[in-house]
Formats: structure tokens, sequence, C-alpha cells
């Protein structure tokens, strides 16, 4: 297969190798996921090593799909939060079972795979003004930068301004900070995978301060494969016809949904990826990568899929296409031989890259004017929204009500997409129910 006219690599001002160092990126960002997803699924009776192959192969599946189908740079996974929501909601909250669980998941799949063959999703990402989808990214940026902080322990909890700045000369902030420091001066040098190298260059500072845990890397621990087995097709059918189920359901595939459309809203924003008209080409075939990333998960026993925001990294690392995403998608197979090798890279190494990100992300709003306060109040809500509630779903909402109610009082509500009033209804909708 050539590389270059099939992902359009050139096309779209990019290289091989460009690509495959982004991909490379992204997937050192995302791997955490890896070792986090099985503690939080295990807590529900889960097997932590069957739930660590099925991460990996849903991973791999659905970005596979992002980079064959769709062709963007956008990396795949089971989502955090929605991890969180299945564990500690559902099944320890609720006290389901994770079987019952994993069926809210298939259904859950299924319906994304209708809305999207309906057009439902793009229609819903189409909607949403320019203007508001570079505040979108900007928000992300924010978000992003802000996990990189907490994961170093720059940032910590205050149980009286509900954040205050950690112990800096720790061991991870002080790995966090000098690779903060590399990238920035790669960067400045102008030196072409600047986010892996750094990575990499903090990973290893963290093995001489303890950061780093090598852990076990004989040859023994890197041939031998997790089983599927305990979690494969584990599903009960017995309470979907409940008012648990609708509520479930229906929390599930507002966040999934709208954590995806953001992602790939800010994503391709900063990778110069939307049309003349500020719409994805391609989001038609995204979100039926996350469809299927979704029944693929529920059939092999972890939570729902969703594009992830660190994609961002590997799109300021200069990915453009598919390839970067393909790359990804190899990775996490090869995961699966080599956990070990790939699981010994600390937090605090990868949260220099977020960081960092987060600026390229933020840059996104030198495209818009504030001026115009009917869109400048909606891109300020939407910006603060995302970090501060940890949430881009509630981000996106609060952008959307801000829009439309604006909009309608200013006498301008002709000029808003109808599905974007719906959407602001919908919206509104769901705060005061669950109030």
């Amino acid at each position: 297969m050539d590389l270059n006219s099939y992902f359009k690599i050139k096309e779209k001002g990019s290289s091989v190798r460009t690509e495959i160092m982004a991909g490379l990126t992204t997937f050192m960002t995302m791997a955490y996921i890896l070792a986090v997803n099985p503690t939080i699924l295990s807590a529900t009776g889960m097997d932590a090593s069957s739930v660590f192959a099925a991460t990996a192969i849903s991973s791999a599946i659905s970005t596979l799909v992002m980079a064959l189908y769709a062709n963007l740079p956008i990396g795949l996974a089971p989502g955090m939060g929605i991890n969180a929501f299945f564990a500690y909601s559902v099944c320890l909250g609720m006290g389901y079972s994770w079987q019952f669980g994993l069926t809210v998941v298939l259904i859950e799949g299924f319906i994304f795979i209708f809305l999207t063959v309906t057009n439902l999703r793009e229609s819903i990402l189409n909607c949403i003004p320019l203007p508001l989808k570079h505040a979108i990214s900007a928000g992300i940026g924010l978000f992003i930068a802000f996990i990189g902080l907490q994961s170093s322990g720059i940032v910590v909890a205050n149980p009286a301004t509900l954040v205050s700045m950690g112990d800096i000369a720790s061991p991870k902030a002080f790995v966090t900070v000098i690779g903060l420091a590399a990238i920035a001066i790669m960067l400045v040098r102008g030196v072409r995978g600047a986010l892996l190298y750094g990575i990499f260059f903090a990973t290893i500072v963290g093995v001489f301060n303890g950061v780093t845990q090598l852990g076990d890397l004989s040859f023994s621990s890197l041939i031998s494969l997790p089983s599927v087995a305990p979690t494969f097709w584990q599903f009960d059918f017995s309470q979907i016809f409940t008012t648990d189920m609708l509520i479930i359901l229906s929390t599930l595939l507002f966040v999934d949904l709208f954590d995806t459309v953001g992602t790939l809203v800010g994503v391709a924003t900063k990778g110069n990826l939307l049309d003349e008209n500020g719409k994805l080409p391609q989001a038609k075939q995204a979100f039926f990568a996350d469809a299927i990333g979704s029944v693929v998960a529920a059939i092999f026993g972890t939570s729902a899929v969703t594009s992830y925001v660190e994609s961002a990294g590997g799109v300021a690392a200069g990915g453009r296409t598919g390839l970067t995403a393909l790359t990804i998608a190899c990775l996490f197979t090869v995961s699966l031989l080599l956990a070990p090798i790939f699981l010994i890279i600390p937090a605090a190494a990868t949260a220099s890259t977020l960081i960092i990100v987060g600026l390229f992300m933020v840059t996104s709003l030198k495209e818009v004017d504030f001026d115009d306060y009917a869109l400048g109040i909606p891109m300020f809500v939407t910006i603060l929204g995302i970090p501060l509630t940890y949430s881009i779903a509630n981000g996106i909402a609060w952008g959307i009500i801000s829009y439309v109610v604006i909009y309608l009082l200013a006498g301008r509500i002709k000029k808003v997409h109808p599905l974007a009033t719906i959407l602001a209804v919908l919206f509104i909708a769901k705060y005061v129910f669950a109030l």
C-alpha cells in the first residue's frame, strides 16, 4: 500500500516520518489508560488482566477504523470518566453487576451506529458556529494543561480553595518541570518530535529519583498474552426495560456524545482539518469509529470508547492524517505483548507534554473576535466550563445554552441553527431534571 496516496499525506502538508512520530506522541500520552482502566473496572469484580486486554483490543480496533475509514489523526480508547461512571455509579453505587454495565455499553454502541447512519451526530457537530468551535478547542487546551498539572502534583486539591499549588520540589513535579524545559528548548530550536523526545527524556530522569518504576522487564514477562475469556461476551439483558436502564443509558449517551464532538472539534480546529465552512468533512466516518469501538469494547469487556483529547499532542507534533491513527492502533496492538515497557512511562513524564499541548490549543483563539458579545460571552463560558467542571460535555452545554439564549433575547434567533436551539432546550431540561 502506498501510504502517501492512501492517506493523502503530501496533500495535507505532512510526511510519513512526521505522521509516525505524531502517532508515537499521542500513544505515549494515552498509554496510561492501559494501567488505569483495569484498576478502575476491577473494583466491580472484573478480572484486571482481562480488562487490560479488552482495553488494548478495543482501542486498537476503533483507532484502526479512524485511520483507514476517516483518515484522521485521532486515537480512541475507553474514556476516563465514563469508566468511573461505569464502576462507581452503575455497579458500586446502584448495585448492578458489571455484566449489566457491559450490556448498557453494547446498547449505547448500537444507538451511536444508528445516529451516525442517520447523520444526526454529524448535524450536531455542524450546528455549532465556528467561533464556538475555536472556544471548544481552547477550553480543551486548558483542560489538558490542567490534567497535566494535576498528574504532576504541581496543582493539588485544597478544601478551602478547591485547588492550590502542590510541592514543586517533589520528585514528580521535578520530572515534569525538567520535561517541560526540555520540550520548550527543543521547540525553540525547531527540533521535530520535541514532544515525544520530551516524554522519553522525562522518563529517564524519573529513573534516578524513583518516579519511573522499571518493574519486571524480564523476557518471560514480555511474552505472556493476557486472556479476555473472563469478560468476553458477558451480558445481562434481564434489566434492560427498567427505568434505571433508561437513566443510565441517557447519561452515558450524553457524556460520550458531546465528549466526542468536543474532541473532534478541538483537534480538527488545531490541525486545520475543518473546511472553509468550519465543517469536518470526515465527521461521519469519525463517529463510526467510536460507535464501532464501543460495541467491540462491550463484547471484549470494558467501558465505552471515545476519541481522546490527548490526540491533540499528535496533531501538535504535525500529525494530519490517518497514518498517525494507524501508528497508534499498531502500538495498542503491540502493547498486548510489551505492556511492561509501555507502562513504565510515569504520568509525570507525559504531564509536560499535556501542558505544552494546552498552549498549542489555546492559540486557536487568535482566530476569533470577542468584541461581538453575542458570541464572545458564549465562547468565554465554554472556555471556562470545560476545565472548571472537568467535562467537555458540560462546557459545550454551557456554551450552546448561552449562545441560543443571548441570540433569542437579542432578536437574532433566526441566525441560530434550529438544531442548536433544540440542543439548548435539551441541555436546560437535563440540568433542571438533575436538580
